[in-house]
């Protein structure tokens, strides 16, 4: 029976029957393009073993020898795509499958990862001793690990779902084996991964983790692995791991639970859910008693969270097949000394200027354009370092640097006056040019816009800080923008309540119920600016644009005729 993408057998023995479930896969014929080196370490250069080489989003891959060395049959890939070399404790490496195969005999160096070590206070606490996952020792329903019986197939990776409540750090991890047939020691990893839509996603574990299986240490059925001195600490979902790293003459058993649920793939394959069984794989922890339940506190905010963080999925997509952001017959560059700005014009009439969000682009206002652009002169612009817009230098971004981007363009159309619509991020940067030009603003939109950082739900901005110091330790420059939008809305705006006083134009402050930007703080800034009017979106979010398109616009097209 096929299930999924690994050598995974499953059988029922009865009095009566016997029943055998193995999953095959039908091999092509090509002609070989094999790629052979070896993957050291940057800083000690020496061979790493047991590096798993393999292509993004394929079941092809392999894994290095205790030498490090490897050989990999790239015939039968998508040379558009990306050979990942990783394992845990170094960076990953990555190159383009077509570069990667003119690589003769290539010597790949991974760096290794900076550690995340953290001075961790912990007040006496209360812990108790709790086992997790499947416990069944059953011969009858079987994990079957076979390297003989398709050997392209036997590299493959299964793990198990988890969920700790409360804070908890696990000791052991076990392994019920039912049957161990082996010519040599069998070698193992386990991994760790974090849980994304209900899937494996990361793998958390700082080192790597590996063992040579025996059987004199599989004692009554079950081989432990103390797992204490890596000082593993979960909450919430998480996934445990295991895959057999070389190959053995023999077969190694392990015992499965039917009906339940196991995860399993093949290299950088997509993971896949297998209802029919799952392997017993099951954790000894330690439970923080006194801890907060992330249940309990999951179920006080979850109604609150689902709220400000909801599925616009759909709203991307949409966005994403719209022409608007990506319009050649309309779109323009203005090339400044350090940037270049990209925009977008629609429609004839008084000009009003969109201002997208952080990390967003033009196509986000498409449920607005097509209305707007019936009464306006829409300009939509794509702010620089986002969007298809530009950035030649590395300094931190500000709203200040913005508005003066604004206002370079504007003079470029020869505009004296224009009105604004910004979006989030969009809004502030409105706030800062109605500070420096009031001169050239007409009236001013924003919405979901906030004055200073605190204006921000703490919780949101703790993640930002959080994701800062992530991206920060990986010291990735594929990231280093991602880096300063990151920090902008960490440290910026600064306009404070005397500044907000000054502000002289018509402003149209407008909020969703369950915005981000904390409702006292949207009405405080409606209260400071004086010739304010203010709206707050019953049940929308952040995304009124996207939530409530019909009604916001009509209000908008109100605020700025009347």
């Amino acid at each position: 029976m096929k299930v999924g993408n690994k050598d995974f057998c499953v059988k029922f023995f009865t009095m009566k029957n016997f029943i055998a479930l193995c999953l095959l896969f039908s091999g092509i014929y090509a002609q070989a393009q094999i790629v052979s080196g070896t993957v050291f370490s940057k800083e000690e250069n020496k061979p790493i073993p047991y590096v798993k080489i393999g292509v993004e989003r394929e079941k092809t891959g392999t894994i290095s020898d205790e030498n490090g060395h490897f050989s990999i049959d790239l015939s039968q890939t998508d040379k558009s795509h990306t050979i990942r070399i990783e394992v845990a404790g170094f960076e990953s490496y990555t190159q383009a499958v077509s570069d990667f195969i003119n690589n003769s005999a290539p010597k790949i160096f991974l760096k290794e990862k900076v550690k995340n070590i953290q001075e961790v206070k912990l007040n006496p606490k209360k812990f108790v001793d709790k086992n997790w996952g499947v416990n069944t020792k059953t011969k009858s329903v079987l994990y079957s690990v076979n390297p003989e019986f398709r050997k392209e197939d036997f590299l493959g990776e299964t793990a198990l779902e988890f969920n700790a409540s409360k804070r908890s750090k696990i000791k052991n991890i076990n392994l019920n084996v039912a049957n161990y047939n082996s010519d040599r020691p069998v070698i193992m990893r386990y991994a760790i991964y974090s849980e994304k839509n209900g899937f494996p996603d990361q793998n958390i574990l700082e080192e790597e983790i590996t063992v040579e299986l025996t059987e004199d240490m599989i004692k009554s059925g079950t081989f432990m692995l103390d797992v204490n001195d890596y000082n593993i600490w979960v909450q919430g979902k998480f996934f445990i791991g295991i895959q057999f790293l070389k190959e053995f003459k023999g077969r190694v058993n392990i015992s499965a639970a039917l009906f339940r649920t196991g995860f399993i793939r093949k290299f950088y394959g997509d993971w896949e859910r297998i209802t029919l069984a799952a392997p017993a794989i099951n954790i000894d922890v330690k439970v923080d008693k006194n801890g907060k339940n992330k249940k309990d506190e999951m179920e006080d905010n979850n109604e609150k969270l689902s709220m400000l963080a909801p599925d616009i999925s759909q709203y991307k997509d949409e966005s994403g097949n719209s022409i608007y952001g990506k319009n050649e017959a309309v779109g323009k560059t203005l090339k400044l000394k350090d940037a270049e700005l990209y925009y977008e014009v629609y429609g004839e009439g008084q000009p009003l200027l969109l201002l997208h969000g952080n990390g967003g682009s033009i196509k986000e206002f498409y449920k607005q354009i097509p209305e707007l652009s019936k009464h306006f002169k829409v300009i939509a612009l794509d702010t620089r370092s986002q969007g298809k817009s530009k950035d030649y230098t590395r300094n931190n971004l500000s709203y200040k640097i913005f508005a003066d981007d604004l206002k370079s363009l504007i003079d470029h159309l020869g505009l004296n006056t224009i009105n604004i619509l910004g979006w989030s991020d969009g809004g502030n940067t409105g706030l800062e040019f109605s500070l420096k030009y009031s001169e050239n603003l007409n009236k001013l939109i924003v919405i979901g816009a906030n004055a200073f950082p605190e204006g921000v739900e703490e919780s949101l901005l703790n993640n930002f800080k959080t994701k800062v110091q992530v991206l920060q330790l990986e010291n990735n420059p594929d990231h280093s923008n991602e880096v300063r939008l990151l920090k902008l809305m960490i440290n910026e705006p600064e306009i404070s309540k005397k500044s907000l006083n000054q502000i002289s134009n018509p402003v149209f402050v407008i909020a969703g119920e369950n915005d981000v930007i904390k409702k006292g703080h949207t009405e405080m800034m409606a209260k400071e600016i004086k010739n304010s009017k203010l709206k707050i979106y019953k049940k929308a979010s952040h995304y009124v644009p996207f939530e409530v398109a019909d009604e916001l616009n009509k209000d908008v097209v109100d605020f700025l005729k009347n």
